[in-house]
C-alpha cells in the first residue's frame, strides 16, 4: 500500500509503499477511500505541539473507508462496512471521563494520526469500537471532514450551550468555520461570521451569516458590541490575535470557546473585566461518538453542506502549503483512488 510519511519534523512528507498493517484484537482493517487534511496534521508533520508524535509517522484522522479485514473479537461491523476513524482513535473506557460521557478528556487516549498511523494511507488499522459507522446517503468525501471539522465544532457549540436567538460568533471561516456557522443556525443563533478573506467571507455569507466582520477592516469586537455582544465566540482561526478580538466583543456572561490550537498560541485575560462581566474562557476539543452519529444523522438529514475539493494523496506537500498560505476555501480530501 502507498502511504504519505513524516519522516522528519518540518520535512516533507514522502509516499512511500508499505506492507498492508493487519488488525490486532478488537481492530479492523480499512481500505480508505477518503481523508481529510486538517490544520492538526500539519502540526503534527512539524511537531509544533508539546507533546509530540514519533516518526516515522503516517497522519490524519479524517479517514473514511471500507472495512477490509476483521481482527479477533470484532463482532459488531462486517466487512464492506463503511467507517469513519476519528482523532480519538482509543481511550480506556475505564476512567472517570468516560464513564462520564467525557472520552475525549481520557488520559490514555491514543490519537489517530499522532499516537498510532493514521489516514494519509490506502490502508488504515482502527480500533472497532471507534470506528464509526457511516450511514446511507453520506458519501466518503463528505464523511470526512466531517469527522473532524464538524464533530469538533458541533461539540464546540455545545460547550458554548447555544440558545436560539443568542448571537454567536465564528471566528475563522474555513474547514471548521463553514461547519460551525452551519451549526450554529441549526441551533436556532444569530451567527457573526470573521475572517480576513473576500472568498472566506463570502462563503460566510453564502451559507447564510447574519453579520459578517472583515477583520482586516473592522473592529471585531466594536462591531460585535454594536449588536449587544456575542453571547458565544468559537475561536477557530489559527492566530493568538483572533482569540482577543473575539473575546473582546462577548457580552456580559459571554463564552468564549477556544478549539484552534496555534503552535505557541497565549492571549491575555484580562481579570478585571472578566470578573467585572462574568465571561467565561472554555477550552473544547473535538468530540464524542455520540457527537460524530449526530453530526452523521444531521448531515444524511440534509441539513448541512461540506465545501471540499478532492486531491490525490501524491499531491500532499503542494496542499499543505496551499493551507498554511490560506489559499484553500474551507477543506482538502485527498482522494485515495484517484485514477485508480
Amino acid at each position: 500500500m502507498k502511504a504519505a510519511v513524516v519522516r522528519a519534523f518540518g520535512e516533507p512528507l514522502v509516499i512511500e509503499e508499505r506492507p498492508d498493517p493487519e488488525p490486532g484484537p478488537g481492530q479492523v482493517r480499512i481500505r480508505v477511500e477518503a481523508s481529510g487534511l486538517c490544520h492538526t496534521d500539519i502540526h503534527a508533520a512539524h511537531g509544533d505541539w508539546p507533546v509530540k508524535p514519533t516518526p516515522p509517522f503516517v497522519p490524519g484522522h479524517e479517514g473514511v473507508g471500507l472495512v477490509e479485514e476483521l481482527g479477533d473479537g470484532v463482532t459488531h461491523l462486517g466487512v464492506g462496512d463503511r467507517v469513519a476513524v476519528p482523532w480519538l482513535g482509543k481511550a480506556c473506557g475505564r476512567c472517570e471521563h468516560c464513564l462520564s460521557g467525557w472520552e475525549t478528556l481520557c488520559e490514555q487516549q491514543i490519537n489517530t494520526g499522532y499516537g498510532c498511523d493514521g489516514g494519509y494511507a490506502e490502508k488504515m488499522l482502527a480500533w472497532a469500537d471507534f470506528a464509526q459507522p457511516v450511514p446511507e446517503g453520506v458519501t466518503p468525501f463528505d464523511a470526512a471532514p466531517l469527522t473532524c471539522a464538524g464533530v469538533t465544532t458541533y461539540k464546540a457549540l455545545k460547550v458554548a450551550d447555544v440558545r436560539p436567538a443568542q448571537l454567536v460568533a465564528i471566528s475563522g471561516v474555513g474547514g471548521l468555520g463553514h461547519l460551525a456557522l452551519q451549526y450554529a443556525k441549526i441551533a436556532g443563533a444569530t451567527v457573526a461570521a470573521i475572517d480576513v478573506t473576500d472568498d472566506k467571507l463570502a462563503l460566510a455569507r453564502e451559507l447564510g451569516a447574519d453579520l459578517v466582520i472583515d477583520a482586516r477592516k473592522q473592529d471585531v469586537g466594536k462591531e460585535l458590541k454594536k449588536h449587544g455582544g456575542a453571547h458565544a465566540a468559537i475561536a477557530l482561526a489559527v492566530n493568538p490575535a483572533a482569540f482577543e478580538a473575539a473575546s473582546a466583543g462577548l457580552r456580559r456572561g459571554g463564552r468564549l470557546v477556544m478549539v484552534a490550537l496555534p503552535a505557541h498560541g497565549t492571549i491575555q485575560v484580562p481579570i478585571f473585566d472578566t470578573v467585572l462581566n462574568g465571561t467565561s474562557v472554555i477550552g473544547s476539543i473535538v468530540g464524542t461518538r455520540q457527537d460524530l452519529t449526530e453530526v452523521f444523522q444531521l448531515h444524511a438529514a440534509g441539513r448541512t453542506k461540506v465545501i471540499y475539493e478532492t486531491r490525490p494523496l501524491a499531491s500532499v506537500n503542494e496542499s499543505i502549503d496551499a493551507v498554511l498560505r490560506g489559499d484553500i476555501k474551507a477543506r482538502i480530501v485527498f482522494d485515495l483512488y484517484a485514477g485508480k
